[in-house]
């Protein structure tokens, strides 16, 4: 790979290796004296050099190859490289990771029962420890001396089994409380719509019953039967308008309406709340103003509660939780539930569902609208995993134009609060139809479109087209239309502005550097240390051992989580190394050596690497420990 010169700026000739970030001559280094630095200086949790012994035990299941550099498309015009590159790029997913159940990690697991101070349910045949002395004695070493969730909630639910067990326990295994903390939290819901076992159990039982889907679904079918009956009678030819199409709106809309009216009906009997007042106009939605405001793209698996709540800290103002699949939520399924539970910090949010049929779609918003305290909807319609796609949904949507408006307006019918939808370009790289579908959208009654500037072939490939998402979002008003791709500074964010969207969508941008919200508010980059960027992960470190436990299956599942998050929080360069501010999206570091060592370590793209990091906030990790990230660390452009 030769050096090419890419331009001169204020410093002169800027010499830089094609697609790679201008950084400062005095940090670069090779990648032999990179890592030569990362060995000799590693300092473990306590402070203290770490032996040779001990790092083959600690990278021991954990340390994966660095992969290689990004190569480089060839052009053909080009005369200094000729052939293809070879060996295989890495990009995509690594859809072969390991998969350790957080069970296996104990040798011993304390029975719930001992820990909620019970009688065991299950006595002689529980296959769970009931001597507390003898857990206690085979336990892992604490990780810290004081506990998140015992300083902030006054008492910690988790008990002898929290990891930070000691500042809460007494030498007689009894649990600690404060109770003035315990006061203060006593009837405060932290946390939004989870599920609960009667719901659950009706859900797997089908006993939940979706009166407003069946009215629209009824009229779904009778139009079918309608029109195969109109296709039969020679007669009938002569009525039916010069657009079918429109004529089977209008009578949807009639037979709603007649159903509407039925319900309101209904006569009741007691004094009127002011629920009651609500419900007397249904036609009337809950309003969200959506304009000029920054939105955090919801992200699988990176996008969970606690990233969020970091990310609600530096200014995100619109949140929104993981994809989830409209047929595990009406399962009852708990993993996918999950993915609806909302942080009371989150003032304006969301949830993003995923189906390809009208029926469970509509059902799905019902349930979600009667069990759970949500903002809006929003119908992914732009997931491009070809799980998703080969059954019609998430980018499969778009091709399929009649099942999505049933889709939308099914949800709509149902639903209290703003059906937002999110697309892409098109399905194919050169053949864009997003601009086809939004002048149909906007008579579906979507509260606000958001549009990815990419094509699902393209997937993460080449820059987002901000020129078409400009001309989309002219197609759009008044419906307000969300600019999404590329966008990793102030800078950027400003000339998204300058289009002619309401406001903008960050995703990757905020994995590689979630205070990207702040810059953006104030205008300005921010040259953040390696301390405060350590503060971050333990900030999420302490919402995620909150979110998913302090035992060993919680502070496991945290540093599984974070590692998610490293590995595109490695991407970040520090602005004071840059040669040329901002940094871009597409373009990949080279290998540099930071202003101190934290900040180097920070910059390394080997898992071993990012599991040191994750050991000075959460402890050694388990002799069984193993990861590889979800997305290959180089496999963007």
């Amino acid at each position: 790979m030769e050096a090419v010169v890419e331009g001169t700026g204020e410093r002169g000739t800027d010499v830089t290796v094609k697609g790679e970030a201008a950084i400062k001559p005095e940090f670069l280094t090779t990648k032999e004296k990179f890592h030569g630095f990362l060995d000799s200086e590693g300092l473990g949790s306590t402070g203290v050099k770490t032996s040779e012994n001990d790092k083959v035990n600690e990278t021991k299941g954990t340390s994966v190859e660095e992969p290689e550099p990004k190569k480089l498309k060839v052009d053909p015009e080009d005369g200094r490289n000729e052939g293809k590159p070879q060996g295989k790029r890495l990009r995509g997913q690594n859809k072969s990771r390991p998969h350790t159940k957080p069970t296996t990690y104990e040798e011993k697991r304390l029975c719930l029962s001992v820990v909620q101070n019970r009688e065991c349910s299950f006595g002689a045949k529980c296959h769970f420890s009931h001597d507390a002395a003898e857990y206690m004695a085979s336990k892992p070493a604490d990780i810290g001396e004081s506990c998140y969730i015992y300083d902030t909630f006054g008492k910690c639910g988790y008990g002898l089994t929290c990891r930070f067990a000691k500042a809460h326990t007494t030498p007689d295994f009894k649990t600690l409380e404060k109770e003035d903390l315990v006061k203060a939290y006593e009837g405060r819901t932290v946390v939004k719509n989870s599920l609960n076992k009667d719901l659950q159990n009706r859900l797997r039982k089908r006993s939940v019953t979706f009166q407003k889907s069946a009215e629209y679904l009824k009229t779904l079918s009778s139009n079918k039967d309608t029109g195969q009956q109109h296709g039969n009678g020679e007669a009938c030819k002569a009525e039916v308008s010069a657009d079918p199409k429109e004529e089977k709106d209008v009578s949807t809309e009639a037979q709603l309406q007649v159903s509407s009216d039925k319900q309101a009906q209904i006569k009741t009997v007691g004094p009127l709340t002011d629920a009651d007042v609500i419900k007397l106009r249904p036609s009337e939605k809950k309003q969200v103003d959506f304009r000029d405001k920054l939105y955090l793209a919801p992200l699988t698996t990176c996008g969970n509660l606690p990233f969020r709540r970091v990310c609600k800290r530096f200014g995100a103002d619109i949140t929104c939780g993981e994809m989830a699949m409209c047929t595990n939520l009406l399962q009852g399924q708990q993993s996918e539930w999950a993915l609806l539970k909302r942080h009371e910090s989150e003032d304006l949010f969301g949830v993003q569902v995923e189906g390809c049929f009208p029926d469970t779609m509509t059902r799905c918003a019902e349930l979600i609208n009667s069990y759970t305290d949500v903002d809006f909807v929003d119908i992914n319609s732009g997931c491009p995993i070809d799980l998703v796609y080969k059954k019609g949904g998430g980018c499969g949507l778009m091709t399929r134009t009649r099942k999505f408006e049933q889709i939308v307006k099914g949800m709509n019918y149902v639903l209290d609060v703003p059906l937002t939808v999110k697309i892409r370009t098109g399905v194919q790289e050169k053949s864009n139809i997003a601009h086809k579908l939004i002048p149909e959208m906007k008579n579906w009654g979507v509260a606000m479109i958001t549009l990815h500037g990419r094509s699902r072939e393209q997937r993460y490939t080449k820059l987002a087209d901000w020129d078409y998402i400009n001309t989309c979002a002219n197609l759009a008003d008044p419906v307000p239309l969300f600019g999404n791709g590329d966008i990793l500074s102030y800078e950027d964010a400003m000339k998204a502005r300058e289009t002619g969207v309401s406001g903008v969508m960050i995703a990757r941008g905020a994995l590689i550097k979630p205070w990207i919200f702040t810059e953006i508010k104030e205008s300005r980059h921010w040259d953040i240390s390696s301390s405060e960027r350590l503060d971050i992960l333990r900030d999420f470190a302490n919402f995620g051992l909150e979110h998913w436990g302090s035992d060993t299956r919680g502070v496991e599942k945290t540093r599984t989580f974070m590692l998610e998050w490293l590995s595109f929080m490695c991407r970040y360069i520090p602005v004071g190394l840059l040669e040329r501010v901002p940094q871009r999206i597409n373009e990949r570091p080279p290998y540099y050596m930071g202003r101190n060592y934290m900040e180097s370590l920070m910059a390394s793209q080997n898992v071993g690497d990012w599991v040191k990091i994750s050991e000075m906030l959460l402890g050694p990790v388990p002799k069984n420990f193993n990861f590889l990230p979800k997305h290959k660390a180089n496999a963007y452009k």
